[in-house]
């Protein structure tokens, strides 16, 4: 069958992309994962999202479940092959993309391990967030170490202390966990600014919607601002000031030890690095769509490639582009420009 649309990526932007252009253009999600919500399967075993459930869907297709309350990740996996399902949307998994090229100006060329699309319109919905992260600052003498994305629940970790590298919603998120059954140490590389779920009475998100904070584009004040301190939300980090010991940057790993700014040095059992992730476009052999620091070329997810698009990049178009409910606004906008 022949598609006017392809979409890589099969998480909730790539599904939120293949709705918005429903009924209009023939539309395949092309995704790797063996099915549908598996990146938030594999997911530590406690993650809560911190918005709730009516902040957390795709269009008008509403979460099940107390529409204030906040969704475990086995319920977003529920709800996204659900709408898949009830929408009937073209997926096939286990179809990781390995290339992708250009024939002429009309003509995109997708390459995945055993099969090769022509199409005029691509959508790239990969998130941002693709290769796991941890800096070149350790010797490897640490007992034990991992990434936050290989974190899913505290008898892994063993018992000593721990130290968490990253302060971010993750970081907060597990240490306050793993306060619980372990000595726990937080290494911090700026203030951190928390911010609950509710106020007054409603959403944090409510709160954002009312006063267009969550439409913030990147460019505007409000957007700047927020881009260079996101706050923490929710309440972990009451728990995490109560019973984790706070640490400044991590300089290096060496002999067992870690060397942080402004402190001695710190023996511990394990390091679990809350670090983030890097982009990996490498799969993307077409000039003038990636910068040299590896970072999409777009504006509110348009390349100037006739034809290329993305979607669910954090600060897309506005402050919510890369939660659930924020992918419906920017897929209708791409759709608007294919159509």
């Amino acid at each position: 069958m022949e598609y006017d649309v392809i979409v890589i990526g099969g998480g909730q932007a790539g599904l939120a992309m293949a709705y918005a252009l429903k009924d209009k253009k023939k539309t395949l999600i092309l995704d790797e994962n063996e099915q549908t919500g598996d990146s938030w399967k594999k997911r530590y075993e406690s993650l809560r999202l911190f918005t709730p459930r009516n902040y957390s869907q795709l269009f008008d297709f509403t979460f099940r479940g107390d529409p204030k309350g906040f969704p475990h990740k086995d319920e977003v996996v529920s709800y996204l092959q659900e709408f898949e399902i009830r929408n009937q949307l073209s997926i096939l998994h286990n179809q990781q993309v390995i290339k992708l090229s250009r024939e002429n100006d009309q003509t995109f060329v997708v390459f995945t391990q055993n099969q090769t699309y022509k199409v005029k319109n691509v959508v790239i919905a990969t998130g941002a967030f693709h290769d796991p992260f941890i800096p070149d600052i350790h010797d490897r003498s640490i007992p034990y170490m991992i990434h936050a994305s290989a974190y899913t629940n505290p008898t892994q970790i063993p018992q000593g202390d721990v130290l968490i590298v990253g302060a971010g919603n993750t970081g907060i998120q597990i240490a306050a966990e793993l306060s619980k059954t372990h000595t726990v140490m937080l290494a911090k590389s700026k203030p951190i600014k928390s911010i609950p779920q509710r106020l007054a009475g409603k959403s944090l998100f409510w709160w954002l919607e009312t006063f267009r904070i969550s439409k913030a584009s990147p460019s505007s004040m409000v957007g700047k601002m927020l881009q260079k301190r996101d706050p923490i939300i929710g309440d972990d980090y009451k728990i995490v000031k109560g019973q984790v010991e706070m640490l400044g940057r991590v300089r290096q790993i060496i002999d067992g030890q870690v060397h942080i700014q402004d402190t001695l040095p710190k023996k511990v059992t394990s390091i679990i690095w809350a670090t983030g992730y890097r982009n990996n476009y490498s799969w993307i052999d077409i000039d003038g769509v990636i910068d040299d620091h590896g970072k999409p070329i777009h504006r509110f997810g348009i390349t100037e490639i006739k034809g290329l698009y993305f979607i669910g990049q954090s600060w897309q178009s506005k402050r919510s582009s890369a939660l659930i409910y924020g992918v419906s606004d920017d897929s209708k906008m791409i759709a608007g420009e294919i159509l």
